[in-house]
């Protein structure tokens, strides 16, 4: 399968979006007393998030899942404000914004394409 030439940032934010979609679906079944069905779509949406990152253009996967990490916090914290309504405080900010910026030092710090 060859695999598409998109941009690095895109695909961690679609990454990320079916990672805490679906991690959220398995919360709702076990902690907000949804359906069982929930889970269904969870499983879908956690095989795409896996799916989405074997397109990071990186030799190793190890590099494209350490730095997706810090992508992961700050997109947890936008579902946290715009899908839960509770809006992250100043902490949460500067602590998203410190993984995002070790996320670009693991991507394309000296001598790294992506």
């Amino acid at each position: 399968m060859t695999m598409p030439n998109l941009p690095t940032a895109i695909i961690y934010a679609f990454a990320a979006l079916a990672e805490i979609a679906g991690c959220f679906a398995f919360w709702a079944w076990l902690r907000l007393d949804k359906p069982v069905w929930w889970v269904f779509p969870g499983i879908v949406s956690l095989t795409l998030f896996a799916w989405l990152l074997t397109f990071v253009d990186t030799p190793v996967a190890g590099r494209a899942y350490a730095a997706y990490g810090g992508v992961y916090i700050a997109a947890s914290l936008i579902w946290l404000w715009t899908v839960e309504g509770a809006r992250p405080d100043r902490w949460d900010v500067i602590g998203a914004t410190i993984c995002l910026a070790g996320a670009g030092l693991i991507l394309f710090g000296p001598g790294r394409t992506a």
